[in-house]
């Protein structure tokens, strides 16, 4: 199975995310994206995949986002890809690459709208939130 999680392993979400995948029986592609960032064909790629703008990826918080001015609007998709390739921390987190589609998983809990195989058991996030239950189906009110 062909997954790819673009990850930073001190997110909870990316984690809780990781957590879900493996919950299915697979070991993605774990790719940290802090050490081995993506290529610019790649982030445009996975971006434009998720159905999402180059500013929606990009994470603003505890990120050099303000004091690189990345906020103003006169700002092109060139210019804030260049910015996300030179701080790779500017990806928003956790991207998941997978056969059925692409996601930026924020909830963590969205990352079952793509995954190709059900869960296999009950999981829980880190903070206790109950997302899959004993029969491996999600719990209503998450995601």
């Amino acid at each position: 199975m062909d997954i790819k999680i673009y990850h930073n392993p001190s997110c909870g979400t990316s984690r809780n995310t990781l957590a879900l995948i493996r919950n299915t029986g697979v070991e993605p592609q774990v790719i940290e994206y802090l050490n081995t960032p993506p290529s610019r064909e790649e982030l445009k790629e996975i971006i434009a995949k998720a159905g999402l703008t180059v500013h929606e990826a990009i994470r603003e918080k505890s990120t050099p986002y303000d004091e690189l001015g990345l906020d103003n609007p006169a700002l092109t998709n060139e210019q804030l890809l260049d910015a996300m390739l030179a701080n790779p921390i500017l990806l928003n987190r956790p991207f998941v690459v997978t056969p059925v589609g692409v996601r930026l998983c924020r909830p963590s809990e969205a990352v079952l709208d793509i995954l190709p195989l059900p869960q296999k058991g009950p999981f829980s996030k880190e903070d206790g939130e109950v997302v899959i239950d004993a029969d491996g189906k999600r719990v209503k009110g998450n995601g």
